[in-house]
């Protein structure tokens, strides 16, 4: 019979893929078939995913799938952007050689199998790869930023995002841009370019903000006399 901690991650890689769909009713008494174990099994796991946001929980109704919605993506996609602007300024400048090493080689193995979906034009059969190699590139990027609860929470704020992404499109797919804007990122990285590479963040996930961000008011200096 498998573990609580079995259950948890199996639950979540379900939840952050589109195995659930949006809004679905969780029902530990009939999961347990699926895991084949214990409802309770099933309703601790629940309970767990509830506290980093990624099932609904309310007394007497039970769990369920977070509805999905532009403005969530919005919000989101604004913190995800925070996160790893932050993230990657603060990992250039306390990084050495050995993040370089480990960012350049999670970027290597997220390239070639954006080239491989690209060439093959075949996006399903390499989905969970894919959105593992990405999941791997982004928190490379932040590793080095010195502060373990910066990248616990980036971690739960990238899952939340990937579950309202899928959520959305419903024919989620590869955006054959991502290549270019991966490439760009890490270049930024290993230039050492700060302002640069919160642009080229800001870039990359730009497309999923319901609206633009608000931009810093100039300021004028005031008039003498």
């Amino acid at each position: 019979m498998p573990q609580e901690k079995d259950v948890y991650q199996a639950l979540l890689h379900g939840l952050v893929t589109g195995a659930y769909e949006n809004s679905k009713k969780l029902r530990p008494e009939y999961l347990r078939i699926d895991f084949d174990c214990s409802a309770s099994t099933i309703r601790e796991a629940l309970f767990r995913l509830s506290t980093v946001g990624l099932v609904d929980f309310q007394e007497q109704r039970g769990f369920r799938v977070p509805k999905a919605s532009a403005e969530r993506q919005h919000e989101l996609t604004q913190m995800r952007i925070f996160l790893e602007s932050e993230g990657a300024c603060l990992s250039i400048r306390l990084g050495g050689v050995a993040w370089e090493a480990r960012l350049s080689a999670a970027h290597h193995k997220l390239s070639h199998i954006e080239m491989r979906v690209r060439s093959n034009q075949e996006y399903e059969p390499l989905f969970e790869l894919l959105s593992k190699a990405e999941q791997e590139f982004h928190e490379t990027l932040i590793d080095a930023c010195g502060s373990e609860i910066h990248k616990q929470t980036h971690r739960l704020i990238y899952q939340q995002f990937r579950q309202q992404l899928i959520g959305l499109e419903k024919d989620f797919e590869h955006f054959p841009e991502n290549i270019l804007q991966h490439q760009e990122i890490l270049e930024a990285a290993l230039d050492r370019d700060e302002d640069l590479i919160k642009s080229r963040i800001h870039a990359h996930l730009a497309r999923n903000l319901a609206h633009p961000l608000p931009q810093k008011k100039p300021h004028w200096p005031r008039a003498e006399g």
